[in-house]
């Protein structure tokens, strides 16, 4: 099987300990790469190359780090069909939604972050002309990005493309369940000479690898879980080093009996199962006002049921693969917890076997439960798959005392063609984004991250590039002239 490599100070190369892990492909269950299962010796050695090289990066105007990065979208673009193929058959999503979403936000994340930094502006206060006050924002030292397995490059790129333009240099590990495109991201980072030690990207697991991240970074960027996040925010506390943690979510889709009814169907299958239910956005917990919740349920069951699910490669299925056996088990067992407290499956709720070569793969069909409390741990606790329930509601107070009884607040979505209602219950859901009328609809300017439970600090636009650098306010004391 092939071997994948580290990539430090601009070379690929093993692990230092020589061991490997075995990388699963989730639509036949069989393993088909090796990923290195990295120690803190690796991390140790891409730190020292990401500290050598930070000196000559971060001193580099903002025109040459722009003009590198625009050069590494175009590489990642003239890739991109590579990618697609290699994302798909290693999460399990389908290569339609690799090749529409994953992939191109990939080189569009270091165009964004690349001109963003141009505009990046500094401050500068005037004290009735006794003093002038400026504010310099320079970049922190060597930026840890630990990215999860179900958008792998999407947001991996999504971190290392602001600190690297801030003028960070990076220590990346991705999950070790989705290392492929990342591994394929270090081969296009060689191939056109990027500078250096400015990227380097060490495989492996979170305990090992990961917490090494941590420990020899000076600044960090998480996704992942919640508990993941919990580890990675206390060790970071240790040595006071900034920490941005974008966790886990437990989202509402509120739909009122004013919704635009076909629409707000077809948005709530979206974010209910797109990409197999497995975004930290997706909406799976979907409150009905109670006097069109029968028309609701069974358009929305009848959608649901058709829904297909099957190989990743065929362009007419909706759903792929679930990434892991393990998360495969783990989503089961949260259905059959619901079923056995009295939870009705309206839909799904068993894994699906295919036949032929992908007969060991991990399916699993769309998922639709009704008839549990709100406060039932199935409406309490991320379950990241393709599962969905049903909560009817009549007073718009018992809806957001609902919507926010869980430990998350990441987004909602809240379907109404009244304006002020919705307005107004935007205003009162705890949550860091919320959709109105619509679903995943994103703007890379905007303030990105969760309440609560759902994260800490917000990346996007100036956002990111606040947070991968330092503030340094000049004061210069302006003396009185003598006129003449």
């Amino acid at each position: 099987m092939k071997k994948l490599s580290n990539y430090i100070d601009g070379q690929l190369i093993p692990p230092v300990n020589k061991s490997y892990i075995n990388n699963y492909n989730p639509s036949n269950g069989k393993p088909y790469s090796l990923t290195p299962d990295s120690c803190f010796q690796d991390v140790k050695l891409a730190s020292k190359a990401a500290k050598k090289a930070f000196k000559n990066w971060s001193e580099q105007k903002k025109e040459f780090r722009y003009a590198w990065m625009m050069k590494l979208a175009k590489a990642i673009d003239d890739n991109s069909k590579n990618l697609i193929v290699a994302e798909s058959r290693d999460n399990g999503k389908p290569e339609w939604l690799a090749e529409q979403v994953d992939i191109p936000r990939c080189s569009e994340n270091f165009r964004f972050f690349a001109t963003a930094m141009l505009h990046f502006e500094s401050k500068c206060h005037n004290m009735n002309n006794d003093a002038l006050n400026y504010t310099l924002k320079k970049p922190v030292g060597v930026a840890g990005c630990i990215s999860p397995w179900n958008l792998p490059l999407y947001l991996l790129t999504w971190k290392i493309a602001p600190a690297i333009a801030a003028g960070n240099t990076v220590i990346a590990k991705p999950s070790e369940v989705t290392p492929y495109t990342a591994y394929l991201f270090s081969k296009i980072c060689a191939k056109i000479n990027f500078p250096k030690g400015v990227i380097n990207i060490v495989h492996g697991l979170g305990k090992t690898a990961g917490s090494s991240v941590v420990k020899y970074s000076d600044i960090i960027s998480f996704t992942g879980g919640t508990e993941t996040g919990r580890v990675v925010a206390t060790s970071a506390a240790k040595d006071f080093k900034k920490c941005s943690l974008e966790l886990g979510g437990k989202n509402p889709t509120v739909v009122f009996n004013d919704c635009d009814f076909e629409s707000t169907i077809d948005i709530a299958i979206k974010s209910g199962f797109l990409n197999q239910g497995q975004i930290c956005l997706c909406g799976s917990r979907i409150f009905i006002e109670e006097s069109i919740y029968t028309k609701f349920r069974t358009a929305f069951v009848k959608k649901a049921k058709n829904v297909l699910v099957g190989d990743p490669k065929n362009p007419n299925n909706n759903l792929g693969a679930i990434v892991s056996e393990e998360h495969l088990n783990k989503i089961i067992s949260k259905i059959n917890l619901a079923k056995r407290d009295g939870g009705k499956i309206l839909c799904g709720g068993d894994r699906l076997f295919l036949k032929g070569k992908l007969s060991g793969g991990y399916y699993l069909k769309p998922t639709v439960i009704e008839g549990l409390d709100y406060k039932h741990e199935i409406n309490q606790e991320e379950i990241f798959g393709p599962v969905v329930t049903l909560i009817p509601f009549n007073r718009e107070k018992d809806l957001i005392k609902m919507c926010n009884s869980t430990k998350y607040g990441l987004s909602a979505s809240i379907f109404s063609n009244n304006v002020s209602k919705a307005h107004r219950v935007a205003a009162k859901i705890d949550a860091g984004v919320i959709w109105v009328n619509t679903w995943l609809l994103r703007d890379l300017r905007i303030p990105f991250g969760g309440v609560k439970h759902s994260g800490l600090g917000r990346e996007g636009g100036f956002y990111s590039l606040e947070f991968f650098t330092e503030s340094k306010n000049v004061c210069i004391k302006i003396e009185n002239g003598v006129n003449k």
